[in-house]
């Protein structure tokens, strides 16, 4: 199958920096959607309708730990030196997760959806599942890399390798390969904790700005939802968010992918949950400082929450 051009370039502009974050976010994209099967099958739904993609927002997790430090920077600093910035927390006492989206100076740049799992507030069992596949982590990112891309020029000769460095970032995984035992115990505990150390930083999801489509067969979020099933792509039966309200959000189910585990000192693979392609429809509200009405361009942490849940093991 032919691949289909990545849905970021045509936002960067001319500046260097944002240029190469468009092919950063492409890179990411291209990897994702070859494992997440129902993406082609919305991309080729978007093309047959005449419809348009806008990608809302990009998703990672992390753990956070104090030795190595790691957390929401191991991801943030990168996309911070590429001129993004802090818009929003979130907090999920349940799951003992935190979160901050930030935005990008430029608003046509997806959002992007960063979180942790708090590990000191697991069970000592499992906290220490985490520490023992963690104590390999990779050195964090080189400051010299986070001050080339600050400082971002138009030299091919430049771009490249750091093109490559940072993406290879978020394609590798930071650490050895867990034991395939801890994986499934700790799975007990934090399945997000459990996706995240056979995932590391790879994308969690990508996600669809209904309101992007401009056709009225696919102008809401029930219509995509369904013209999706009828192609065939397994589809959350509930909306979260109410019709009419500022955030509604769903999704595709998870694909399962082989992922490398250890058992004792030996290489192996096990089938494990990986992504989901999100479908966001983002309405208006009032602008407390201005009056105005404007997009909604928050998160809400009640709906995140239950969309946590779509990674979880069947």
């Amino acid at each position: 199958m032919t691949a289909i051009s990545g849905p970021h370039q045509r936002l960067a502009s001319d500046s260097p920096r944002e240029q190469f974050l468009a092919a950063v976010f492409d890179a990411l994209w291209d990897r994702y959607r070859w494992r997440v099967s129902y993406v082609q099958a919305y991309e080729k739904m978007v093309a047959a309708a005449g419809a348009t993609f806008f990608n809302d927002h990009i998703a990672f997790r992390t753990l956070a730990v104090q030795q190595p430090q790691t957390g929401i920077a191991s991801v943030s600093r990168v996309f911070e030196a590429l001129g993004y910035r802090a818009a929003g927390s979130y907090h999920f006492e349940d799951k003992q997760l935190s979160a901050i989206h930030f935005q990008h100076t430029n608003v046509q740049f997806p959002k992007l959806f960063i979180s942790e799992l708090k590990t000191w507030e697991l069970p000592t069992s499992s906290r220490r599942l985490i520490e023992q596949t963690l104590v390999n982590h990779r050195p964090p990112l080189r400051e010299e890399l986070l001050a080339s891309l600050a400082s971002l020029d138009s030299s091919p000769a430049a771009i490249t390798p750091l093109l490559t460095e940072v993406v290879d970032s978020f394609h590798t995984l930071p650490w050895q390969p867990p034991q395939q035992h801890d994986v499934v115990e700790l799975n007990k505990t934090s399945q997000y904790g459990a996706w995240t150390l056979v995932h590391g930083y790879n994308v969690n999801h990508f996600t669809s700005l209904v309101n992007s489509h401009g056709v009225p067969a696919l102008n809401d979020l029930e219509k995509t939802m369904a013209a999706l099933a009828a192609a065939g792509v397994p589809i959350k039966t509930e909306i979260e968010g109410e019709r009419g309200s500022k955030l509604r959000q769903s999704a595709t189910e998870a694909v399962k992918i082989d992922v490398d585990v250890r058992d004792g000192e030996q290489p192996a693979k096990m089938p494990w949950s990986y992504a989901y392609f999100e479908l966001a429809e983002r309405n208006e509200i009032v602008d407390a400082a201005t009056g105005k009405r404007v997009r909604f361009e928050g998160f809400l942490g009640p709906q995140a929450t239950n969309l946590f849940e779509m990674t979880r093991l069947k």
